[in-house]
């Protein structure tokens, strides 16, 4: 694999178990993570990446897995991993994920950049910190994955525009592979879950039947 990144300009280094990953690691060190859930020693990728997920600063992490359950799949990502890989995976998509978490990651950082003005966006009791990534629901804050906050944040910036699953995956995972449109469903389910009063009559990410979603029109 070490290889392979070469290949795409990408200088990796290699950390044999999850106690050595958590010993090496610097926030300002790595532009990205490639996390094996399954590891040798008493710390897997779960509690590396949770333990990630603690420390100041941000940096996407990709998760690699041999199991298939959707709970497996799940948990990483409710953890803080930006996407996942199940094993068997070839390496050209490995590639590709690679890309495009560091093309969202440059992108958010321009976007940023051009948009230090808008710090704080507040519609009908939902608020969002752009800067410190963080959401309040009627005084409340509300605790998002890495990806459920990049997806809300994404609907809010667009409101009232109609987004189909494969633009979402695109425009906030950074890739758009037919057959992954479940990735959009399973996160928009737990958004609701966390930011909807009733997940079954949203107010904020709406359905577009058909087409596919929305964030709500009301007044900012």
């Amino acid at each position: 694999m070490k290889l392979h990144l070469a290949d795409i300009q990408c200088d990796a280094e290699i950390a044999a178990s999850g106690e050595a990953a958590l010993e090496r690691f610097q926030p300002d060190k790595y532009d990205l993570i490639v996390l094996d859930l399954m590891l040798p020693g008493k710390v897997d990728g779960l509690e590396v990446c949770r333990q990630l997920r603690a420390q100041p600063g941000y940096i996407p992490i990709l998760m690699l897995t041999a199991r298939s359950a959707e709970l497996d799949r799940v948990l990483g990502l409710e953890m803080g991993a930006d996407d996942y890989l199940t094993k068997p995976f070839s390496i050209p998509e490995l590639q590709a994920r690679i890309k495009a978490l560091l093309r969202r990651t440059d992108a958010l950082t321009q976007s940023a950049a051009s948009k230090e003005a808008e710090d704080r966006i507040e519609v009908e009791g939902l608020e969002i910190d752009v800067d410190r990534r963080q959401v309040v629901l009627e005084g409340n804050p509300v605790n998002l994955t890495a990806k459920e906050f990049d997806l809300l944040l994404y609907f809010a910036r667009h409101p009232g525009r109609v987004y189909t699953r494969m633009q979402l995956l695109d425009q906030v995972w950074g890739y758009s592979h037919e057959g992954y449109e479940h990735t959009v469903n399973s996160h928009i389910n737990r958004l609701r879950a966390k930011i909807e009063t009733n997940p079954a009559k949203p107010h904020y990410v709406l359905t577009v039947w058909g087409v596919g979603y929305k964030f709500t029109e009301a007044e900012f």
